[in-house]
């Protein structure tokens, strides 16, 4: 189409109407490539399904790079299987509490755990989960405080981490765009400098050892520490988890196989200059699947030889896992897809005409940063949420000259920051159930911290829209320290007003 208007919009807004409703991004993508084919090819709908499939989704299929990104998920995700199953992460969690006899230093232990087993977000919870939650108990520390700490360290952590499945995932949502502008910015360079952007991360992680340090509790957190100092413990109903553990499980299952990644990763891209030059895509994900595989080689072998798994028992968690990335690939060519029936559409050039006729550039990461949470909030998934708005953003950006990384930096952003707030979201309900903390309970008592980062964030963004400068993280992190000092002085003062007041009466 030489002059896209707005039925362009089409394929956005079933793809967004149909997410919202059955809260399944499949579906809502699905549903938009499916009117976008039909708005390409007309009505019939063997035909349609029929081009859908041969002209749109196996090219995505066949494409080097779409390939090459699908291939490297399967070896993230069958080595993270492998962690999580391998009883390491518990060992590891059970060493650093041996040093823990106070409260600051079980919330501190607990967030550095959470920050060490990076490479899963899902896996954080139910790692880190049940190796502190009876030290929490012991303590008097809240399982709602437990619940909040993983989940500030999970999804977080691993959105910050170019080389595991969140990194890249989102690296190949933005190569699908950068090669539709024809603009010379790789992923992996456009993904890095994102990261001063991503504001919420760097929020939600910072704000744990924030409140613990100087015990700054406010809103129904505060409350529910109150509670646990009297020993009333907000316990979900179905207090046990599958988790894998074992006594001859070795911290060193964390360690060891990260070691050998990071060798293999030396050994075949430092002869090319890595980091200081810049490598082709194709030769750093082979380089990035050979890492993950000689892991997975290592991690098998050691617990086969400390008899903590059989051999063909490892080879097995292995492929089950290499298997549990089917609906992320889903998602990903899906998404490919629609990008590349907007292309046809005109969909980007139509939303960056009607951003030219008068929507200021410097408001691009805030509206951006809004919507993704909202967006989020209601499907309780950010990759999809990633999936929906980098398309949308990326070529807006472009059009009318915003900061690009700064967008990029909103999106990823808001997704995770609806996601933090949403009752319905996988991470909140991990959270809770490895904390042994009732649902609502953590929703209700995180809801108000997620609050104040998506605040100071938004106003980052909008501020980050006119100076696309890193320096606007510090500025947020101090603002958040302020904030938090403010919030947590104003309701302690009003809980001593209340006490004071009921000793009167």
């Amino acid at each position: 189409m030489d002059q896209p208007d707005i039925t362009a919009l089409i394929p956005i807004v079933i793809t967004l109407a149909l997410s919202l409703t059955t809260r399944n991004v499949v579906i809502g993508l699905f549903g938009g490539v499916f009117s976008g084919v039909v708005m390409l090819n007309g009505i019939a709908p063997l035909d349609t399904f029929g081009t859908l499939v041969k002209d749109y989704l196996v090219p995505q299929l066949t494409d080097s790079y779409n390939a090459g990104v699908i291939v490297l998920l399967v070896f993230i995700g069958g080595f993270v299987a492998l962690m999580e199953k391998s009883g390491g992460g518990q060992a590891f969690a059970l060493k650093v509490t041996h040093w823990v006899s106070t409260k600051c230093r079980a919330q501190i232990s607990s967030w550095f755990g959470g920050i060490l087993i990076f490479f899963s977000d899902l896996g954080t919870p139910l790692i880190v989960g049940p190796v502190f939650r009876p030290l929490f108990d012991k303590l008097k520390l809240s399982r709602q405080k437990l619940a909040f700490i993983i989940d500030s360290t999970s999804s977080p952590v691993a959105i910050l981490i170019p080389f595991i499945g969140w990194g890249v995932y989102i690296m190949g949502l933005l190569q699908k765009e950068f090669s539709a502008l024809e603009v010379g910015i790789s992923d992996w360079e456009a993904f890095v400098k994102a990261i001063p952007f991503q504001f919420y991360a760097f929020l939600a992680i910072f704000i744990v050892p924030l409140v613990a340090i100087k015990k700054l509790d406010f809103g129904p957190m505060a409350e529910a520490e109150a509670k646990a100092k009297q020993g009333i413990i907000a316990a979900n109903t179905q207090d046990t988890l599958n988790t894998f553990t074992h006594k001859n499980a070795k911290a060193s299952f964390v360690f060891a196989p990260l070691f050998v990644m990071a060798l293999v990763l030396v050994a075949m891209l430092a002869p090319l200059g890595f980091p200081f030059e810049q490598v082709s895509g194709s030769v750093f994900r082979a380089a990035l699947s050979s890492a993950y595989f000689f892991a997975a080689i290592t991690l098998i072998s050691l617990m086969a030889f400390y008899g903590v798994r059989k051999l063909s028992d490892g080879i097995n968690v292995y492929l089950k896992g290499m298997g549990n990335m089917m609906q992320v690939a889903i998602i990903l060519i899906l998404a490919w897809t629609l990008s590349s029936v907007g292309k046809e559409l005109g969909t980007a050039a139509y939303i960056a005409e009607q951003a030219q006729a008068g929507f200021p550039y410097w408001l691009v990461p805030a509206v951006a940063f809004l919507l993704s949470a909202i967006i989020s909030f209601a499907t309780g998934s950010s990759w999809g949420t990633f999936a929906i708005m980098l398309p949308l953003v990326i070529p807006t950006a472009f059009a009318i000259d915003a900061p690009l990384f700064a967008c990029i930096g909103a999106v990823l952003s808001g997704g995770l920051f609806g996601d933090h707030c949403s009752p319905i979201s996988e991470t909140t309900i991990l959270s809770s159930t490895g904390s042994g903390c009732d649902q609502f309970e953590h929703f209700r008592t995180q809801l108000p911290y997620a609050l104040l980062n998506g605040s100071i964030a938004l106003v980052s963004f909008i501020v980050a829209g006119v100076v696309e400068s890193p320096i606007v993280l510090i500025a947020a992190l101090i603002s958040q320290a302020c904030l938090v000092y403010v919030l947590a002085k104003w309701h302690s003062r009003k809980q001593q007003l209340h006490s004071e007041l009921e000793t009167q009466v």
